[in-house]
């Protein structure tokens, strides 16, 4: 219910600017807005759909998704009770995040026809993976960056294998 309700404000928002003469969204957006804009979309999707979970009211508090009423206000700026939401176009789910942590971790991998032409004849944005498991410390790498970079951590091979094998959706080839 929550990629349906995704498409169908991407499919409303393409008609309306194609029909001023505009670009697509997902045209429009770089990568990392388009990635923080389906991560947001989908944690307030999911929090409409869900009985138990709710988001996060504390601004960048993670998890994204925490369950109903264990935290004051539904507020917590590091909880361990609920689901952090990553969207990527890696296909596998490989994602970076700005620490390692034990935690329910869901990722949505999705596509972006950024080649067809004309623009007019571009494929939507589509889900191709849904991955939702639990992740341990152990799992991950740290990436270390210069400087000005900020660090972060990913899951390692044998992490990312692991979290793989909780797929919760998998589009097929002719999808």
């Amino acid at each position: 219910m929550a990629m349906e309700d995704v498409y169908d404000f991407f499919f409303d928002v393409n008609r309306l600017l194609e029909s001023k003469g505009l670009e697509r969204l997902d045209d429009l957006l770089r990568p990392a807005i388009m990635s923080g804009l389906l991560s947001d979309m989908i944690t307030a999707s999911l929090a409409k759909h869900s009985r138990s979970l709710t988001e996060n009211r504390y601004f960048n508090g993670h998890p994204d998704l925490i369950v109903k009423g264990i935290y004051p206000h539904n507020r917590v700026a590091a909880g361990q009770e609920g689901v952090e939401i990553k969207t990527t176009r890696k296909t596998g789910g490989a994602v970076d995040m700005h620490g390692a942590r034990k935690q329910w971790l869901c990722v949505f991998v999705y596509a972006v026809d950024s080649e067809t032409e004309p623009t007019t004849a571009r494929q939507p944005m589509k889900f191709q993976e849904v991955y939702l498991g639990q992740v341990e410390l152990n799992d991950f790498r740290r990436n270390n960056r210069g400087e000005l970079g900020t660090r972060t951590a990913t899951l390692h091979a044998a992490g990312l294998a692991r979290f793989r094998k909780n797929w919760v959706y998998l589009l097929d080839e002719l999808g």
